[in-house]
């Protein structure tokens, strides 16, 4: 059963730029909600309640409980807009969810068991997680906050796939109806000198491209011997030599 997290929100009368410049300066963030079948609604939250929301992993994934002017929402994050440099939030979407619908998500992986492992404990070795999220789709009432996923068999040159997790019930990863293709490598535990020899091994076609450091370029034309007049040429005339003086 998904958990429920509820944030304290508001309807939100002005709108427009200039609105939402006012209601950040006062601390209040703006955003939206939209979905199903009611019209989109403006609403608004304080900043502080929705930014410690957002520091926590569940905020990213699980259904929240809008309660908006009393009455419960439940819907989903969608889109977040945040301050470049400062630790502030400037806008929010959220979709509505419907219970009877089934809805696609990014939802975390949390890695259990790697030091306990073979491959954990064997030196050299590194474990590498090429995914830490994965897209599900599943009814409301199925969402997980996070999917386990159980390293204490991994060995050295095993690879985990999308077809290998262990989903809860009801969960199913659309990806892998796309072809074997699309079974991807999640977890890869591999010796730490075979992602050098990787590394080296796509460097050197690079490499013998390159022209060699401080070696000068052939030259287009080797330059005409000494005496000799360049192809096509004619030999340039001589000055006629000054007579001779009379003694």
């Amino acid at each position: 059963m998904a958990k429920i997290h509820e944030i304290p929100a508001e309807l939100r009368q002005d709108q427009g730029k200039g609105a939402s410049r006012r209601l950040r300066h006062a601390d209040v963030v703006p955003a939206i909600l939209y979905g199903g079948t009611d019209k989109p609604q403006s609403i608004q939250f304080v900043h502080k309640d929705v930014f410690m929301a957002s520091q926590h992993e569940w905020f990213y994934s699980a259904i929240l409980d809008l309660k908006i002017d009393g009455k419960n929402q439940k819907a989903l994050l969608r889109d977040m807009q945040r301050h470049p440099y400062k630790q502030r939030l400037l806008h929010l979407d959220f979709q509505r969810v419907n219970e009877n619908e089934a809805l696609k998500i990014r939802v975390p992986l949390h890695f259990l068991n790697q030091e306990k492992s073979p491959a954990g404990k064997t030196a050299g070795v590194l474990v590498t997680h090429e995914l830490n999220e994965i897209v599900v789709s599943c009814l409301p009432r199925d969402l997980p906050e996070y999917i386990e996923v159980d390293l204490s068999e991994l060995s050295q040159g095993d690879i985990v796939h999308l077809s290998d997790l262990k989903l809860p019930a009801g969960l199913e990863i659309p990806e892998l109806k796309l072809g074997k293709e699309h079974d991807v490598a999640v977890v890869l535990a591999k010796l730490a000198r075979e992602e050098v020899e990787e590394v080296v091994a796509d460097a050197a076609p690079a490499a013998a491209a390159a022209p060699a450091k401080g070696k000068a370029p052939a030259k287009a034309a080797a330059a005409p011997a000494a005496g000799k007049a360049p192809a096509g040429k004619a030999p340039a005339a001589k000055a006629p030599a000054a007579p001779a003086k009379k003694k």
